[in-house]
């Protein structure tokens, strides 16, 4: 009786996670350059429930087994991991706006996972991460930065000076009365990148990050005057908040039957007349 308390509770634990992940999509639906993310929910293995008995044979009595069958015991939210399908361009007109267009990356056979593209930026405390959202803007020093101040850097690994917001800014990222060019690195395995907030991703192993400026295997184009959108598809977000939602509801009811069945339980079962 128990096991089902368990079963049902963990549905609904489950479901909940699910949801709060579902409301984070939404609520990034209009946030440039993010990335939304999506769960996957495992079973606990399998419980193989059998029979036990005895048997008359000869007038001696011998044990028996008679196999039921298997029994799921729970489930539990395995992973979530970010979804880096490339986002709808939206023209903006802002020279600071710079959406990346991704073409041709490699695809990793040994993991099955299809590389990606990204911005590297320099935070306050001097570590590289990596974005997509190229909604930026000058600082009072005028260097190029993300919206939470965050440094872009070029192909040197050093930060982006502009005299103001006038400049041009080519398909490959090289501004050329400057003469640097916008640094755009590769991750061949992107599942391995954790999020930090704000649009930013942090790799482990900084070695993953590969230059992909002179990389043969790798196109992509950079777009001044655009932004990537969110990739979040808001009207399927909303069908699966729903069936979390109903599925939710159900494992509570599951949960109420089993709790009227223990309670009719202690308080009838064995009453004395």
């Amino acid at each position: 009786m128990f096991r089902g308390f368990y079963t049902a509770a963990s549905g609904m634990i489950s479901q909940q996670r699910r949801q709060d992940l579902l409301t984070n999509n939404l609520s990034n639906a209009n946030t440039p350059g993010f990335k939304a993310d999506q769960s996957s929910l495992r079973a606990f293995p399998e419980m193989l429930l059998s029979r036990l008995g005895e048997a008359s044979i000869g007038g001696n009595s011998i044990s028996t087994k008679k196999q039921v069958g298997s029994l799921a015991t729970a489930v539990y939210m395995q992973e979530t991991m970010p979804n880096f399908r490339q986002g709808d361009l939206q023209e903006t007109g802002n020279n600071l706006d710079i959406a990346l267009l991704q073409g041709t990356v490699p695809f990793n056979e040994e993991t099955g996972s299809q590389g990606a593209l990204f911005f590297t930026v320099e935070t306050e405390q001097g570590a590289t991460q990596l974005t997509r959202n190229g909604n930026f803007s000058l600082d009072a020093n005028g260097n190029l930065v993300t919206s939470n101040g965050d440094f872009v850097l070029d192909t040197n690994g050093n930060r982006i000076q502009i005299e103001g917001s006038d400049f041009t800014m080519d398909s490959n990222g090289l501004i050329p009365e400057l003469g640097v060019q916008v640094n755009v690195a590769l991750v061949e395995n992107p599942d391995q990148l954790e999020k930090a907030g704000n649009g930013l991703f942090i790799a482990e192993n900084e070695d993953v990050i590969i230059p992909s400026a002179a990389n043969p295997e790798v196109t992509y184009q950079l777009k001044q005057g655009f932004i990537e959108r969110s990739n979040v598809d808001v009207e399927q977000t909303m069908v699966e908040m729903m069936n979390a939602y109903r599925t939710f509801e159900a494992n509570q009811k599951v949960l109420q039957a089993y709790d009227r069945t223990m309670e009719k339980a202690s308080n009838e079962i064995g009453r004395l007349g």
